[in-house]
């Protein structure tokens, strides 16, 4: 199967069953990378694993896929969230897919004092991550929450999941040491600010809430979406994902 164009769709998956592309993945596969009727995809939904397939009718704005044999079974992936100050499109852009690609299973975006924008196209998010699942061969999709202010999605947090909130310029211990901060593996999530850091006001307000550790990438000052790679990657490669 490799060279396959792996598709997410939202149907049921089962063999020999037929499942409707959207307009927009016709026109993918008619124009862009020019397929026909007969060719091979994988297609996955997140819940029933990922099945190999053929275009079973093809048009610029419809696309009919016959569903044949399971590649891969659904399974449970890390348990790891990022919460993160909304950023300039193109940098959120990165973190989105760069998130999708390191396997987060939620994606946070929020509004700090220091934000430099205040809104979010979340189709166009939404489409990002689909396109970065689809290609990275992840079985889901990150949901996607609506943009809020930080203080309130830390006053509705989820206490049993702990929340690394990455302070620069601080005697904070570094994320690398959480095994020694947190050796229970239980859910988890990462908190990258704003470009300029947290306001001293939502420091306090961080340091008010038990279920935050406070955590160094190190000693260089990071742009916030390399901030966002470098902590999950390190999460990642501590919980084995």
């Amino acid at each position: 199967m490799t060279g396959s164009i792996r598709l997410h769709v939202t149907a049921p998956l089962a063999a020999g069953e037929s499942v409707e592309a959207s307009a927009s993945q016709a026109h993918y596969l008619a124009t862009v990378m020019r397929r026909s009727a007969g060719d091979t995809v994988l297609v996955f939904n997140g819940r029933d694993g990922e099945f190999s397939g053929h275009i079973e009718a093809l048009r610029r704005d419809r696309a009919v896929l016959r569903i044949e044999q399971q590649l891969r079974v659904q399974a449970q992936e890390p348990d790891i969230w990022l919460l993160f100050a909304l950023l300039k499109r193109d940098a959120t852009d990165l973190v989105v897919r760069a998130a999708t690609e390191l396997g987060v299973a939620d994606l946070h975006p929020v509004v700090t004092e220091r934000s430099n924008t205040h809104r979010m196209n979340a189709e166009r998010l939404s489409t990002i991550a689909i396109e970065a699942a689809e290609q990275c061969e992840r079985l889901t999709i990150p949901r996607l929450h609506p943009l809020c202010p930080m203080r309130a999605r830390l006053a509705d947090w989820p206490s049993a999941r702990r929340l690394f909130a990455t302070l620069e310029r601080s005697d904070a211990p570094p994320l690398s040491s959480a095994p020694l901060l947190l050796p229970d593996p239980g859910p988890v999530a990462l908190l990258v600010g704003p470009e300029g850091g947290f306001a001293p006001a939502e420091l306090d307000v961080l340091r008010a809430h038990p279920f935050v550790t406070a955590v160094s990438l190190g000693p260089r000052i990071l742009r916030a979406e390399t901030a966002c790679i470098a902590g999950l990657a390190l999460l990642q490669g501590m919980r084995g994902a």
